[in-house]
């Protein structure tokens, strides 16, 4: 198959991650080019012709205007580049830089990975912690049942093992995919923190429940809002002695919590786990922190008959809350107000409080500001139609309730 590439541009050609040759159109196009860029070990691995000017990457500034002056001149350009460069790769910043790109993949190193272990990964997320904030990589890993990770020096299997113990996960790490330095092993969270990796590896994240991996659902979307919505009735969930957050309250305390992957959500004080039950459905990592082991094991039915992945911690909190991860956000939905004070004290970005009794909501909102927090809050007085005899209907009043949110400037 032929492959048409622009009169004069840059040709990205992908180094195959599980050891497989080059693409046909490597040779010819490394023979007619007039600078070719590259890692150092790609620049080693391809036959670069003699006399041809050659740009070893390092910080991509300098490659970029020799690309872009190569552009200019009509001179034929190759970035060499490991599997697919359209993924988490070099095509993102080349097209920023508005040149004009021909693009031949080879095998990912995620899709080689999978392929190693014999996993599907139709139903994966594919997450970067590579020059990047490695918190919403790990976060993906605690939310999602199957999560593939690019990896970093400083953000690689040991970092994110440590991150997830506490989680019921298995770690697949592959090193030096496709060379002879070559090694899959499965791991638990706290090996993975135990031990030195050689750089590049992948990590794939796996449920550890011994169930078929990957969570593919039928809108074929691991993370995206859920199928069956969120703002549940109550009804949709196990709860004992009406201690669950009514739906209209729940649909102001989720939006006002703004989960999504990568985020970590605490849910204290969790009763039911409803709140972060549907911030799971939106992609968010959840710790349920509640005291009651009765509710601990509601959370548990609950989460499974969601389909989803909530950590529970079961304690009294403040003492509870202790050596947890710091959270993005934290739905206050139980305990007084040093319980409060413990959660404003790890400063995560935005605290949602509900109170139904009066009397506490100036000290919560006092409590917020001294933290530095701005306070928004707002009654909500919800009534219901219900049925009478004889075909009427009327509307029935549930409690009301005070919903506080507390944000970081």
């Amino acid at each position: 198959m032929e492959l048409v590439a622009p009169v004069t541009g840059v040709t990205v050609v992908g180094l195959d991650a599980a050891g497989a040759p080059p693409h046909p159109v490597l040779a010819p196009v490394l023979a007619a080019a007039g600078l070719i860029v590259g890692a150092a070990r790609h620049l080693a691995a391809v036959p670069v012709p003699a006399g041809t000017d050659t740009v070893a990457l390092g910080p991509l500034a300098p490659a970029l205007h020799r690309l872009a002056d190569a552009v200019a001149a009509g001179v034929p350009a190759v970035v060499l580049a490991s599997g697919d460069p359209g993924l988490f790769g070099i095509v993102r910043r080349l097209r920023a830089a508005g040149l004009p790109l021909r693009v031949v993949p080879a095998v990912s190193s995620v899709a080689a990975a999978f392929a190693r272990a014999g996993l599907p990964w139709d139903g994966a997320a594919v997450v970067t912690a590579h020059g990047r904030d490695p918190g919403p990589a790990l976060n993906a890993c605690r939310a999602l049942p199957l999560v593939a990770v690019l990896t970093a020096p400083g953000a690689g299997a040991a970092e994110l093992g440590a991150g997830l113990i506490g989680w019921s996960r298995r770690l697949l790490i592959a090193e030096h995919l496709g060379t002879d330095a070559e090694r899959i092993r499965e791991v638990t969270p706290e090996q993975a923190a135990a031990e030195t990796w050689s750089d590049p590896h992948v990590l794939l994240s796996l449920n550890a429940d011994g169930g078929t991996p990957g969570g593919l659902r039928s809108d074929n979307q691991p993370a995206a809002a859920p199928v069956g919505g969120w703002a549940l009735p109550e009804t949709r969930y196990a709860h004992r002695d009406s201690m669950i957050t009514k739906s209209e309250v729940r649909a102001l305390v989720v939006a006002r919590l703004r989960p999504r992957l990568g985020r970590l959500m605490w849910d204290v004080g969790a009763g039911s786990g409803s709140v972060g039950i549907e911030c799971a459905l939106l992609g968010a990592a959840v710790l349920a922190v509640e005291q009651d082991p009765r509710a601990g094991a509601t959370i548990r039915a609950n989460a499974t008959a969601h389909a989803v992945d909530v950590r529970l911690v079961t304690g009294r909190a403040p003492e509870a809350l202790a050596g947890l991860p710091e959270p993005d956000a934290v739905f206050v939905g139980g305990g007084g107000a040093d319980v409060l004070a413990a959660v404003v004290a790890r400063q995560p970005e935005r605290v949602v409080v509900t109170l139904a009794a009066l009397d506490r909501v100036a000290p919560a909102v006092g409590l917020l500001r001294a933290a530095g927090y701005t306070v928004e809050g707002s009654q909500l007085s919800a009534a219901r139609l219900a049925d009478l005899p004889g075909g009427s209907i009327r509307l029935a009043a549930t409690n009301p309730v005070v919903v506080l949110t507390g944000e970081r400037p």
